[in-house]
């Protein structure tokens, strides 16, 4: 069954994983904040290297706009620890959506055969009913550029002030 991805004014689904950084990540938890979350195929591919790079050499604006980034993919733990030392260190949550495998990607629809996940951006604020204002799915070559998520972050900004 091929589910379809979430869309513009959906509501985003809640979910609880664990992060590299050593806690459990609840969505719902971070309440009145801009959320961005992020699926990507597989850790130590080039392409989702330099996307997760390009997250965290971003991290200060990120942060001054008080946005969560959330980096999805169906690794397990211990192996999004190693991908995160042989990046140079992410301060932000990388999630393994690992067991049961890809819940999280299949409620945002973004569940590729073969087990993997589509490479996907969904943009949201939590708490201010948790719709859906940004999303894309990219082809998987494809490097998704930051400007467009802080460009959907800013009009966001308008809209909740």
């Amino acid at each position: 069954d091929f589910v379809m991805p979430l869309k513009i004014g959906e509501e985003a689904p809640d979910f609880e994983l664990d992060s590299h950084l050593g806690h459990k990540v609840r969505v719902s938890s971070f309440r009145n904040m801009k959320n961005v979350v992020v699926f990507h195929p597989l850790a130590w591919t080039p392409v989702c290297s330099n996307q997760m790079q390009n997250y965290e050499s971003d991290k200060k604006w990120f942060d001054s706009h008080e946005t969560h980034i959330l980096a999805l993919s169906v690794d397990a733990v211990p192996a999004k620890v190693g991908w995160a030392k042989s990046l140079g260190g992410i301060s932000y949550d990388l999630l393994s959506d690992f067991h049961p495998k890809g819940l999280a990607a299949e409620r945002y629809g973004v569940t590729r055969d073969g087990g993997i996940t589509e490479r996907a951006i969904f943009v949201f604020v939590v708490g201010k009913s948790g719709t859906i204002v940004f999303a894309k799915v990219y082809n998987i070559p494809t490097l998704p550029d930051n400007a467009e998520i802080r460009q959907a972050l800013e009009m966001l900004e308008k809209t909740i002030k």
